[in-house]
């Protein structure tokens, strides 16, 4: 698909004869594992038949599969998803160096007044990240999102199931990739990751007259991913009467617990259900009216 692409696009782009080893560049910098993927399979055939239906907007395709296979590249993946550089390597040890001579009073002095002077300046720079960086990602989000469309729009067989390379699949795997992009492109703007759902909203409890307890148990059940159940209630109780010394009977605990229980299960079991009613959907029904 690739070689085909490219041989419509040398036709195309006569004009400008260095967009073709360009992107021949790019095609050859991506990973092995994305080259062989479904996900570039699918991306090539979508360019490809786009460019043959509106040849004079080839530039525009090129342009898309160049930001897919850049995501890719070996070299540059890992410094713009992750979230912090890999630990440099130990220096080779030096050789000898002369003595040097000593400063005199006021050269030394002005020498560690400009180091900290730059050290603060450095430190003070904002650690958000370029225009340039910010514009790739946001680019990408469009380029992924539109691939996400095109997967929902497709038909699936029975036969393709049992795949491992589903179309249901491949949607999972660009959206866990949407979300890693989104997270690094809220580090670079400095940006709350927060989208506003109901299921990220903070949930209050007070429902014991212990301020101890209920701050344990509130962080407890705020925590991502959490459902408690009864022993895990009771053990937070446990722990917050131990640490600070209230005292509490065994029975008195447990049955904090069983109240606490049923209180914590039903709100987040709301806040799961209402979570799930405000986001379910899809783009393929938006505009339907059942009249």
């Amino acid at each position: 698909l690739f070689r085909q692409f490219l041989e419509l696009c040398t036709r195309l782009t006569e004009e400008h004869p260095e967009v073709v080893p360009f992107l021949s560049g790019r095609h050859q910098k991506a990973s092995p594992e994305f080259l062989a993927s479904a996900e570039l399979r699918n991306v090539l055939s979508r360019c490809l038949s786009r460019v043959r239906t509106r040849r004079n907007k080839v530039y525009v395709y090129i342009n898309e599969l160049c930001t897919v296979l850049k995501a890719h590249t070996l070299r540059r993946k890992l410094a713009l998803l992750a979230a912090s550089p890999p630990a440099p390597a130990a220096p080779a040890p030096s050789p000898p160096q002369p003595p040097a001579s000593p400063q005199p009073p006021v050269a030394a002095a002005a020498s560690s007044s400009s180091s900290s002077s730059s050290s603060s300046s450095s430190s003070s720079r904002p650690p958000g990240g370029s225009k340039r960086q910010i514009r790739y990602l946001e680019n990408l989000l469009r380029v992924y999102m539109g691939e996400i469309r095109r997967l929902q729009e497709r038909e699936l067989d029975l036969a393709e199931l049992d795949s491992e390379d589903s179309t249901y699949l491949q949607e999972s795997r660009l959206k866990r990739k949407m979300m890693r992009i989104f997270e690094r492109l809220c580090q670079l703007k400095q940006c709350s990751s927060l989208t506003g759902r109901v299921i990220e909203q903070r949930i209050p409890y007070r429902g014991t007259r212990y301020p101890e307890v209920n701050r344990r148990i509130e962080r407890f059940i705020n925590r991502p991913e959490a459902f408690p159940d009864y022993t895990d209630i009771l053990k937070v109780i446990q722990k917050a009467s131990a640490r600070h010394g209230l005292g509490l009977a065994r029975r008195q605990m447990e049955s904090m617990a069983q109240d606490a229980f049923r209180e914590v299960g039903n709100r987040l079991q709301e806040r799961r259900h209402l979570d799930l009613v405000y986001n379910f959907g899809s783009h393929l029904t938006d505009q339907y009216r059942p009249g």
